[in-house]
């Protein structure tokens, strides 16, 4: 089954950037390499021309993978969306009793990264917050079985 990604507005600019750095530099870097190992004459036995295709195949993939996603991708007009809901492309904060305040941005799933604060709308911490109001306390399933208990204390 193939569901639609969606991607924020910051989340395509980043993939776009990606890509033209894939397409650019990096390709010419590569291309580079293999006329270097090229020059150097017998292929079947020089590392420098196997390792070199090996990366030309990773990037092309990597290549391909960000155009497939970037057509197939619906981007989230987040002005669109109520200011007191949490959607994607909100940034949340929230709270477990005793705790200190947490924010996380609700993206899609290819743009999800942990270390920026970045949650998928398809993890269990997105999924119960999406669509959930400020001041409202959600539910979150554990991997154990038990529920985090989490109030939302500000959506931008």
């Amino acid at each position: 089954m193939n569901k639609t990604p969606y991607l924020t507005e910051a989340g395509k600019r980043k993939i776009e950037e990606e890509l033209a750095d894939l397409r650019g530099p990096q390709r010419d870097e590569i291309a580079a390499r293999l006329k270097s190992a090229i020059e150097m004459g017998d292929l079947s036995e020089n590392a420098d021309y196997h390792a070199a295709k090996e990366a030309q195949g990773f990037l092309e993939g990597r290549i391909l993978e960000l155009e497939t996603l970037l057509f197939r991708a619906e981007i989230v007009d987040e002005s669109e969306f109520e200011s007191n809901v949490v959607n994607i492309g909100s940034k949340v904060t929230v709270q477990e009793a005793g705790e200190d305040e947490e924010v996380y941005i609700i993206v899609g799933a290819k743009e999800a990264n942990l270390r920026e604060r970045k949650i998928s709308y398809e993890s269990p911490m997105g999924a119960s917050l999406l669509g959930k109001k400020l001041g409202e306390t959600v539910q979150v399933p554990l991997p154990n079985g038990n529920e985090l208990s989490l109030k939302i204390i500000a959506i931008e």
